[in-house]
């Protein structure tokens, strides 16, 4: 060690201490106090020094030899609670340990974790540049490129997007700080870096589709064509309770007429003849064959025909009101449309799944201004069926469901949401990876987010937070020894992120690359017809669009009469498919049931 390794310490005036410019006075202080995770540099800093060499982010090298000890720097404080202006002050610099580099023949590598601690007096000093590269090397892994480091913008951050994707990630922080930038730009460079992948996007605000310009497909309620016969007897119930708890008597009644139903399809029964039988060869209500609604309601009415149904002809009322209602609302076609009846699931799958993928292989389900039971419903069958097909594909097929505002499908309180698209979320998260089923997790809110979802998600990309619960419940989430650095989660910028877990080298505070105003979700939400720059408002298109997706709520047998009867079985039977033309409210809705096709 030669002279001047102590200058910090040796009474030197300033001047003296800054014309010896040799190699080793990048030694700022002394190592002073270290337990088994942080440590306490003691150095001295004047007016000058303090910007460039102790500031709370920076990283801090503890030469130990063969070994150099990183560490994170949380808080300084003066030894005195005073300051001396143009005077070297002594002061205390407290480090949260990271782990280790060791130069080899290729160069230096990090290790997470400390195999050797600092021993009191070990020199302390500022990282060296290639020390720092190799800080955030993801050692050979296969990485994109984000952005930079905060702290040093000359050095940027790569994302092993292998171990991103196939361990799952989250992006979270509050509204207004980039999320879904950051989102569009990482599913952007998943894909250019994954080409097989595709990718599932639940667009609650109709804003991804445009982030994507010859990318992304999108979908909604006017082209999303899913028939009814492949949701699950919960997900069916969702849409005909509107939401609400399932009355057990009906939902019981469904669940004994629907298997009845598809296998009068699949026998290829005659339409109006029913098979009676116990035997429905292993078919069940969840069973994803197809099958009329015709059979269901022409059970119902054999059954209020029958002297024995007295008990059960309420029920049976209330069932067949609930079917009507929801055949006959025009937010439902893209479940009860006639072409549907037919086996279309190679069809509607490969539409929504991107199979083949045609240049697209992104799919943004938007989702604005559905109402809330067909969101529930359909997401439980698109996140069930990913699973399905990433797991029948034989490793072949690589999904990504990505979930915007997931705390909406996956709530921390059992008792809120629905159930079934809970569960199909969470069987991606658990098991998804062993078949190549990836989930994105999207949240302003992590404290109202299913604990158990965020878990499985083994990287995070936080940014800023101001509620001290969702703080915490990061700060749980993170595995390793820096979590300090989430004390910068409600003082960061836009932009910024600190990402922590499997995708990244260590935990890192960045700054996500700035991307071009056309890339940026819902720059040019709206039609893409829409080419006119008039301040006028199509009051009348608003109207007509409200009348489209807007219709009064329909949850009870007595609040699903309309004051017009409904068109008798006969009628409905009979009706002409050119009816649809007419403007007659009876007319359309005896065409609207279509079951003289279902």
């Amino acid at each position: 060690m030669i002279a001047g390794t102590h200058l910090p310490y040796n009474g030197a005036t300033l001047q003296e201490r800054r014309a010896q410019q040799q190699p080793d006075t990048r030694i700022l202080g002394r190592i002073i106090a270290c337990d088994g995770a942080q440590a306490v540099i003691a150095a001295r800093a004047d007016d000058a020094d303090q910007a460039s060499h102790w500031t709370v982010g920076r990283m801090i090298s503890v030469n130990l030899g063969d070994i150099r000890t990183v560490g994170f720097v949380y808080e300084i404080a003066t030894a005195a609670p005073t300051w001396e202006t143009g005077a070297e002050n002594a002061i205390n610099v407290k480090i949260e340990l990271v782990g280790e580099v060791r130069d080899t023949p290729a160069g230096p590598v990090f290790n997470r974790g400390i195999t050797t601690y600092p021993h009191l007096g070990a020199n302390a000093h500022r990282i060296r540049g290639r020390d720092l590269e190799a800080l955030y090397d993801l050692g050979g892994r296969r990485a994109i490129s984000v952005g930079t480091l905060s702290q040093d913008a000359s050095i940027d951050v790569s994302v092993a997007i292998d171990d991103c994707l196939n361990r799952h990630f989250a992006v979270v922080g509050t509204s207004g700080v980039g999320k879904s930038t950051a989102v569009s730009l990482l599913v952007r460079k998943a894909v250019a870096a994954r080409p097989d992948l595709r990718v599932l996007i639940f667009d609650p605000h109709n804003e991804f589709a445009t982030a994507f310009p010859g990318q992304a497909h999108r979908i909604d309620l006017s082209s999303l064509d899913l028939p009814f016969w492949m949701f699950r007897l919960e997900e069916l119930a969702e849409v005909l309770f509107r939401g609400r708890a399932p009355d057990t008597n009906e939902v019981d009644l469904l669940r004994e007429l629907i298997p009845q139903a598809k296998q009068n399809y699949r026998a290829g029964a005659q339409a109006g003849l029913v098979r009676r039988s116990s035997d429905n060869g292993g078919i069940t209500a969840d069973t994803p064959i197809p099958y009329r609604i015709a059979d269901i309601t022409r059970q119902l009415d054999e059954r209020l025909g029958m002297l024995d149904s007295k008990d059960m002809r309420p029920v049976l009322r209330s069932l067949r009101a609930r079917i009507d209602a929801a055949v006959a609302d025009p937010r439902y076609r893209f479940m009860f449309a006639s072409h549907l009846i037919e086996d279309t699931l190679h069809r509607a799958i490969g539409s929504v799944f991107r199979v083949p993928h045609e240049g697209k292989p992104i799919t943004c389900f938007s989702m604005a201004g559905m109402p809330s039971e067909v969101v529930n419903a359909v997401c439980s069958v698109l996140a069930r069926l990913a699973f399905d097909l990433a797991e029948g594909s034989e490793n072949k097929l690589k999904i990504l469901v990505l979930c915007e505002e997931a705390h909406r499908y996956m709530p921390s309180d059992p008792a809120l949401g629905f159930a079934p698209v809970r569960h199909a979320l969470s069987r991606i998260a658990k098991e998804g990876r062993k078949y190549g089923c990836y989930l994105g997790v999207v949240t302003q809110r992590p404290g109202e987010l299913d604990a158990t979802i965020l878990s499985q998600c083994s990287t995070i990309f936080a940014m800023r937070l101001a509620n001290e619960h969702d703080k915490a419940i990061i700060r749980s989430a993170i595995s390793d020894s820096s979590a300090s650095t989430l004390s910068f989660l409600s003082s960061m910028g836009q932009r910024e992120a600190i990402a922590f877990g499997e995708g990244v080298a260590t935990t890192m505070r960045l700054t996500f690359e700035e991307q071009p105003a056309r890339l940026l979700p819902g720059h040019h939400n709206g039609d893409d017809d829409d080419t006119g720059h008039s301040d006028d408002v199509d009051l009348a298109r608003i109207i007509h669009r409200l009348r489209a997706t807007q219709q009064p709520d329909q949850g009870t047998a007595s609040e699903t009469r309309s004051s017009e009867p409904l068109p008798s079985a006969a009628e409905r039977m009979s009706a002409p498919a050119d009816r649809d033309r007419e403007p007659s409210l009876y007319l359309r809705r005896a065409t609207d049931t279509r079951f003289g096709k279902l």
